[in-house]
């Protein structure tokens, strides 16, 4: 990618004393042209770097080995996965809870921190709620897929009774497809409705011709005026205050997926906020993932400062303890219980067939994140992003062993069989990596990656101070 005019060296963020309030997350001096160029500038280059370029026939790549992974799926059925006679879900519904969990946090986070006043999402909002709209809909495919007959999807919906076919409603693929689909709706308006101040500013700032015009009617024919900031900030907030309930009651389904049947290590009262959790988890893991690259390829330190990755860090070291909570809440219940089979379970995740992914996967969630106990690990960059990877990557592990273990370890022994995913398990999953990927890089050269009035308006409230 290449870099924007106006940029901001990263001594910039070292400051001779140290800052309260609004100051500590935006740059001192910076007038708001400056702050308008920093975010615009990206946006509205006619031509981008070397690294944009080949990230973008890398990810090109895997989209096509996604869609052809797919069509080998459509023509020889689903017994090209790894599936067998126990375990009928595998990597496609383990990879829709990693998805539908990091598309879940990315509303969460916007929304609860707009409502809680942290002066500090400005920075991170957008694309954490862009980040939202493609796991979602990613999430989304991953169900109709592993129907076997994805063309039938459409009897999940309650069309009309023309063919004697109504939903199943015990079933969890209803519960989901109206948990997604509800979701999704919701986050598009929230984010759209935030992005249009800025689609105004793009529509100002873009040289006459169709970019012009298409941001133009993609604002809604926004003029700043005092009546169409109090309809925003009036829709905005009570948005906000809708999305936390709905980001609940939605992830809450999907651990009910897993909680509303009797097999051993699913049959638990804690999965619903264990899920929740777990999805701020990873949504917050994938923010930082995201901020940190946008961060070095636009010269964005000015903006996403030093202070940002702290706080960040900062939640992720918070969630990472409740993580390590639940984990203990489960072998202790295992024990307390006095269920045969649920203690068997935890033997076997600890030293079974899965004991080598079950180990890492604790090493990532729970251990790896202590680093962040530390300042320096948290305002470094380099160090932070590791720690995020390595807990998007400890992450799914649990999404993939919460869909394995129990299956292959039930409380039949006869039907204990050990899951193994094939090429096209694989390729998929990591298809679908870069189809986000993908959409990402579309997404950071077509609309404002940082909300430039929030950021403004901090910035404001820091000169009152």
């Amino acid at each position: 990618m290449s870099a924007s005019a106006s940029t901001t060296p990263e001594t910039a963020e070292v400051r001779p004393k140290p800052l309260h309030g609004p100051a500590q997350y935006l740059p001192e001096p910076m007038s708001y042209e400056a702050i308008t160029s920093e975010v615009m500038n990206p946006l509205l280059m006619t031509r981008v770097g070397r690294i944009w370029w080949i990230s973008l026939l890398v990810s090109l790549a895997l989209t096509v080995m996604m869609v052809v992974s797919i069509l080998w799926l459509f023509a020889n059925g689903i017994g090209v996965w790894g599936l067998n006679q126990s375990n009928i879900w595998g990597f496609a519904i383990a990879n829709y809870v990693w998805w539908i969990g990091i598309g879940n946090a990315g509303t969460l986070i916007s929304s609860m921190l707009l409502l809680t006043r942290q002066r500090w999402r400005a920075s991170v909002n957008r694309f954490a709620e862009a980040m939202t709209l493609f796991a979602a809909a990613i999430a989304g495919l991953y169900p109709i897929l592993h129907l076997g007959r994805p063309w039938f999807f459409y009897w999940l919906m309650p069309y009309p009774n023309t063919m004697g076919v109504w939903p199943q409603w015990r079933s969890p693929l209803v519960w989901d497809f109206f948990a997604i689909a509800s979701y999704l709706i919701f986050s598009l308006l929230f984010w759209y409705t935030g992005l249009i101040p800025d689609l105004a500013t793009a529509r100002d700032r873009a040289a006459p011709g169709l970019r012009r015009a298409l941001y133009g009617f993609m604002s809604f024919g926004w003029t700043g005026s005092a009546s169409d900031w109090l309809r925003l900030e009036s829709f905005y907030k009570t948005a906000a205050a809708m999305a936390v309930p709905l980001v609940f009651s939605v992830h809450s389904v999907v651990g009910l997926d897993f909680a509303a049947g009797l097999a051993p290590g699913w049959a638990e009262t804690i999965f619903p906020p264990y899920f929740v959790f777990g999805a701020a988890y990873s949504g917050f893991a994938m923010v930082v993932t995201l901020a940190i690259p946008i961060r070095w390829a636009f010269n964005l330190q000015g903006l996403v400062t030093r202070s940002h990755l702290n706080v960040m860090g900062k939640m992720l070291l918070f969630l990472s303890l409740i993580m390590s909570i639940s984990y203990a809440t489960e072998w202790f219940m295992a024990w307390y219980a006095g269920s045969e089979a649920e203690r068997d379970l935890i033997l076997f995740k600890f030293f079974g067939a899965y004991a080598p992914y079950y180990w890492l996967m604790l090493a990532c969630n729970c251990v790896i994140p202590l680093a962040l106990w530390v300042p320096a690990v948290r305002r470094t960059p380099k160090l932070i992003l590791a720690v995020a990877l390595a807990i998007n990557l400890g992450m799914w592990l649990e999404r993939i062993l919460i869909t394995t273990t129990t299956p292959s370890h039930g409380h039949l022994p006869s039907s204990w069989q050990i899951y193994t995913p094939t090429i096209w398990d694989w390729t998929l999953w990591f298809g679908t990596l870069g189809f986000f990927t993908l959409l990402f890089l579309i997404f950071v050269r077509l609309v404002p990656f940082i909300s430039l009035h929030e950021v403004k308006q901090f910035d404001w409230q820091r000169r009152r101070a």
